[in-house]
């Protein structure tokens, strides 16, 4: 079956009509941990509705919510036969082609025209006069039957768009309480009756009848404001049924990635423990070891050996188990707790926002969020727009805001920065030894810059200029009374 293909601001729209939601992520953190690829490689084979609720639990799943979810995900697992009779159930919601979460928790359905009751007499005044007029020849009459005529024509016209669009809705709200009807319920029998209730008659299934009954007699339209109004009456019970509905095809896409996935389930906890932890999405991970206590993490390393990726992969299993209750890990324990991300900020030609006018944005963004309530903060080379001694005087100021405040793990080729924040992070150097990535404790001892621009082609004197230039610079900033100009020729 290939599923109906929804754009991220449809999946997006269940969690943001929710009243009261705090989400524990924000769009940029979402972004910045590549959580758009996550959660789609997440929900695979699963419909609008699972897909929903999925992306609202990554955004504001609360403790008792994924305890409770990480409970039926285990159940699933651990009974092969339910899960795939449950699965073969659900599988009809693929079908859905229309997301009707806005429908059903967004403002209220209006009520009927009053004028809906005409509805049912036009088509037969209108057949009446259409009589008359051929048994009687009396002009007038033609007159009146054209006038009805007209009339049914610009009712149907007038409503054609809100018709088939409601047609749609109408179409994925029945699959919902069709498999609700199926499933082992108290209320599944209510959930049968209300479908029937929503579906036209049996003269619409029929093939060709269908198109002259809705022209003819406006089926299509009345059974629009009709069925309206049935949802309308029953919107709780919609609401209702959307909810466990879509809980349980979650649970069920956790349950099929979970049977295909090295994972463990997470142990709440205030320190971050993280045991031979990989990212999902890289093919071939290699693992490693983190742990954070009270104090934060100051990350170094030489250009190129993955401190980005080690920061989404901390910040990913964080955020699964907060959101879900386990983690693409050997052993967690990480504490249920906001990640806000900073590692992918830009300009913006649109707006004019410049490279560090973004940094400065999502600084005050994170401060602010820091403000409100204890988080965990993952931030990739902050304010890298400007100067060095800028750079490293804003970013020790905001990386020592933020840490008083919660938790930050930060990377950085700013070393300077680990003795400025010594009282708040811990300083940790990732290196890879034979294939392996390893985390120590320290910071990094042997750079590999300038190194680089040797392996990556350029000139050999550009190398030379470079290192003279390093050499210089080093001897300056620790004498800087003792140092004459540098020369380059």
């Amino acid at each position: 079956m290939n599923d109906y293909p929804f754009v991220p601001s449809d999946v997006a729209l269940y969690r943001r009509m929710l009243p009261g939601a705090h989400a524990a992520i924000d769009e940029q953190t979402w972004n910045d941990l590549l959580l758009p690829a996550y959660s789609a490689e997440l929900a695979r084979e699963t419909s609008i509705f699972g897909q929903q609720e999925l992306h609202r639990r990554l955004y504001a799943a609360s403790a008792d919510e994924v305890s409770a979810s990480a409970g039926r995900v285990r159940g699933l697992m651990a009974d092969d036969a339910r899960r795939q009779q449950l699965q073969a159930t659900v599988t009809d919601l693929r079908r859905a082609d229309r997301e009707i979460s806005e429908t059903l928790y967004g403002p209220t359905l209006p009520s009927s025209p009053r004028w809906l009751p005409v509805l049912a007499w036009l088509p037969l005044a209108f057949l009446l006069s259409a009589g008359m007029a051929l048994g009687m020849g009396w002009m007038p009459m033609w007159i009146v039957a054209l006038a009805l005529c007209l009339t049914l024509c610009a009712i149907q016209v007038r409503c054609y768009e809100a018709v088939q669009e409601w047609g749609r809705i109408l179409d994925s709200t029945q699959l919902m309480l069709r498999v609700h009807s199926l499933l082992p319920w108290d209320d599944a029998a209510q959930a049968g009756k209300l479908n029937r209730r929503l579906s036209r008659s049996l003269m619409a299934g029929m093939p060709g009848v269908a198109d002259y009954s809705d022209w003819l007699f406006l089926q299509n339209v009345r059974h629009y404001f009709c069925s309206r109004d049935v949802a309308r009456e029953n919107i709780a019970f919609l609401r209702a049924s959307f909810e466990r509905v879509a809980t349980l095809d979650a649970d069920l896409a956790l349950a099929r990635h979970l049977s295909r996935t090295a994972h463990c389930w997470a142990e709440a906890g205030e320190a971050v423990e993280l045991k031979q932890v990989v990212h999902p999405l890289l093919a071939d991970a290699a693992a490693l070891d983190f742990g954070m206590a009270e104090q934060g993490v100051f990350i170094s390393g030489q250009n190129g050996v993955g401190k980005s990726t080690l920061l989404r992969t901390v910040g990913l299993n964080l955020v699964t188990a907060r959101a879900f209750g386990f983690c693409y890990a050997a052993r967690a324990v990480t504490p249920l707790l906001p990640v806000y991300a900073s590692m992918q900020n830009e300009d913006a030609l649109d707006s004019g926002e410049s490279f560090y006018m973004a940094e400065l944005r999502r600084g005050q963004e994170l401060l602010a969020l820091s403000a409100q309530r204890p988080a965990i903060f993952i931030i990739d080379e902050i304010f890298r727009g400007t100067n060095y001694l800028e750079s490293v005087s804003a970013a020790a100021a905001v990386l020592h805001t933020l840490a008083a405040q919660g938790r930050v793990v930060v990377a950085s080729h700013h070393l300077v920065l680990a003795s400025l924040l010594s009282d708040c992070l811990q300083p940790w150097c990732v290196r890879r030894e034979g294939g392996a990535w390893q985390l120590t404790p320290g910071l990094l001892q042997d750079t590999n810059g300038i190194a680089l621009l040797e392996e990556r082609g350029f000139a050999p004197a550009i190398t030379t200029k470079a290192n003279r230039v390093h050499t210089w610079l080093s001897d300056y900033l620790a004498h800087p009374e003792d140092q004459a100009l540098i020369s380059l020729n």
